[in-house]
């Protein structure tokens, strides 16, 4: 029988969302894969009922709906403070996952070198190879500051550039971690891809999920950099829909040329239906961001609790919505074997930690909090009984 290709053996299925799979198996409380259990916003639900009984029900324009690139590009060019051309600047993805992946066929050829820094969202390094590039990873270390999050080597970061990287993949918000990456640290960036000629993709779909007194930065404003970023975002995220599958890019207008064609020929376009219902949902006012934030800080404050009281180490996300949890002293056999088992036996799911890292590493597995108060009251009440629980396993 024939053999399926040498690229799709060279790497592994989702590892997140197998653990939904594994939580759904035992019933388990699932914080492992990224969405959230309460509904979108109420007007938006409205909208899409309409939608639903009036149309649209067809196809359209393949680079998005024009009604719905002028509502992103006027909300983008808000909060970016960079004037955003719908007609040129955006292309309308199905989901992020989409918009990375065209992102990078854009950006490099076959061969090309891609920076990563790790720990890494699990896409990227399939992304780079799928694409046919080779991806070189950049450690993200931690600092052991409480609210210290992880920090980069510039001059790592400067060698990975000179082995002749075409372009930078940078989440921030970041997932795993929850860093957000600094101005100055942005700066460092910025001014290495200028220097080696290089793009910077960016995944911004936390955006507006900070934690205070930290802020997001937007790659693309700061001075020189529109021209060589390519910026990846979703609307999943910051409205509760991760199930529209609607992310978008924004480039130059040289760049977008050569983006259109590649999401053309991958997905042809993102549903019509879902983006004319989303409109109302881009026009909401800044009340809206600052509500979502609140709301998530909340949580974040309700889900730590229950680590702290659990007796759990953790890094401090400084945004997204994800905590990384150490596991070093339950002596596991490894961080897979115990999200494995703990979905069997304790009723919750996490991500093991290794599949954000290209070496060994199963140090962390990785919760996500973007869930009701009772549904964090559950999880934290498992939490206090995890130890008991592994002990007398």
């Amino acid at each position: 029988m024939p053999e399926i290709s040498l690229k799709s053996r060279s790497f592994g299925e989702s590892v997140i969302r197998r653990m939904t799979r594994v939580a759904n198996e035992h019933g388990a409380i699932n914080l492992s894969q990224g969405f959230p259990d309460f509904d979108p916003p109420a007007a938006l639900l409205e909208a899409a009922e309409k939608v639903m009984r009036n149309g649209p029900h067809q196809y359209a324009v393949t680079w998005g709906a024009p009604n719905f690139r002028e509502a992103l590009a006027a909300k983008q060019t808000r909060f970016m403070g960079i004037p955003l051309n719908p007609a040129e600047h955006l292309t309308v993805t199905c989901g992020a996952t989409e918009a990375m992946l065209a992102a990078i066929m854009t950006a490099v050829n076959p061969g090309d070198k891609v920076i990563v820094f790790s720990p890494f969202y699990e896409n990227y390094l399939a992304d780079a190879i799928l694409a046919g590039a080779e991806p070189i990873c950049v450690p993200l270390r931690q600092t052991g500051a409480v609210d210290g999050g992880f920090i980069f080597d510039p001059d790592e970061l400067r060698a990975a550039f000179e082995l002749g990287a075409k372009a930078l993949i940078l989440c921030n918000p970041a997932n795993p971690t929850g860093k957000v990456f600094s101005r100055e640290e942005l700066l460092v960036i910025a001014e290495l891809a200028e220097r080696n000629d290089a793009f910077v993709i960016t995944d911004e779909v936390y955006e507006h999920i900070i934690y205070a007194p930290h802020e997001h930065v937007y790659f693309a404003s700061l001075p020189g950099m529109f021209e060589r970023t390519i910026s990846c975002g979703s609307l999943s995220k910051t409205y509760s829909i991760t199930g529209w599958r609607l992310g978008y890019t924004f480039a130059s207008s040289r760049v977008s040329v050569g983006l259109r064609k590649v999401h053309d020929f991958l997905t042809v376009g993102a549903a019509a239906p879902l983006q004319e219902a989303a409109v109302v949902a881009l026009g909401f006012d800044d009340g809206y961001y600052r509500e979502l934030a609140e709301t998530y800080a909340a949580k974040r404050t309700l889900f730590l609790s229950y680590l702290d009281r659990a007796g759990l180490s953790y890094v401090r996300p400084q945004g997204a919505y994800y905590v990384l949890v150490d596991i070093q002293d339950f002596q596991a056999e490894s961080d897979t074997a115990f999200c494995e088992w703990m979905a069997r036996e304790a009723g919750l799911a996490a991500v093991p930690g290794s599949s954000f890292y290209k070496d060994f590493e199963d140090r962390y597995i990785r919760f996500h909090f973007a869930k009701r108060d009772e549904t964090l009251h559950a999880a934290g009440a498992r939490l206090m009984e995890l130890r008991e629980c592994w002990e007398n396993r």
